[in-house]
């Protein structure tokens, strides 16, 4: 695999959850015309599946550098994505390692206006459709049997202990860790491996027992760690 198969409505899904993969000349029309043109009008007609396809490919294989170490192991079976968009990094891990059950939870409808920034405990924004998520997935190689989507706001979430919980560039990096901190109190376990992105990774340390980072990202505006966390510390 070298590319991702994408359908023209999911590459608009893509390049609204990664704007990083839009032209030069798609981010000039998002200064120029703003944001609700943006979103509605030009990600709808003025996109090259084969050019988002592969860039999403290569973004995802970067992603997946930086934490492939800390997931190899065959004993993780259960994997569970918070906010990963449509699962590139999902199908790029698929491709990599072999019997893994995914579980994802995501928000299924698209915002009227593009906006990237905290949200704090109100996460109001998204830019996804579980059914466009369900076809990529399927189209890059993963099996029916090992997908499992849950909508955040209609669905009762999975309640099962997961060996690995993955949230890059969303949870405590868009949102407030606090949002889901209950709820991966009770999914967890001491071992289980939780990765996401984050502003104030020093925090962290009064919630885990185990923080390690792993990548920097200081040439962006928010100036994030990637960091691996397990073991939660009693609850104050």
């Amino acid at each position: 695999m070298n590319s991702f198969e994408i359908s023209k409505k999911t590459a608009r899904l893509v390049v609204l959850q990664r704007i990083e993969i839009a032209s030069p000349l798609l981010k000039y029309f998002r200064r120029a015309l703003g944001r609700y043109i943006f979103t509605n009008i030009i990600t709808k007609f003025f996109l090259s599946t084969r050019e988002v396809g592969k860039k999403y490919f290569n973004i995802m294989l970067d992603e997946f550098s930086t934490i492939k170490d800390q997931i190899k192991n065959e004993n993780n079976q259960f994997f569970l994505s918070i906010g990963g968009g449509v699962g590139g990094l999902e199908a790029v891990i698929n491709s990599n390692f072999s019997n893994i059950n995914f579980y994802f939870i995501e928000r299924n409808f698209v915002s009227n206006k593009i906006k990237y920034g905290w949200g704090g405990l109100s996460n109001l924004e998204a830019y996804n459709d579980v059914f466009e998520q369900q076809n990529f997935l399927l189209s890059n190689e993963i099996k029916s049997s090992q997908i499992n989507i849950f909508d955040f706001d209609n669905d009762q979430l999975p309640k099962l202990k997961f060996d690995i919980i993955i949230s890059l560039l969303s949870l405590d990096y868009h949102y407030d860790f606090k949002i889901y901190e209950k709820y991966l109190r009770e999914v967890s376990t001491p071992k289980t491996k939780i990765i996401f992105d984050t502003i104030r990774a020093d925090y962290f340390n009064k919630v885990f027992n185990n923080v390690k980072i792993l990548d920097s990202q200081s040439n962006t505006v928010h100036k994030s760690k990637r960091i691996l966390c397990s073991d939660f510390k009693a609850s104050l």
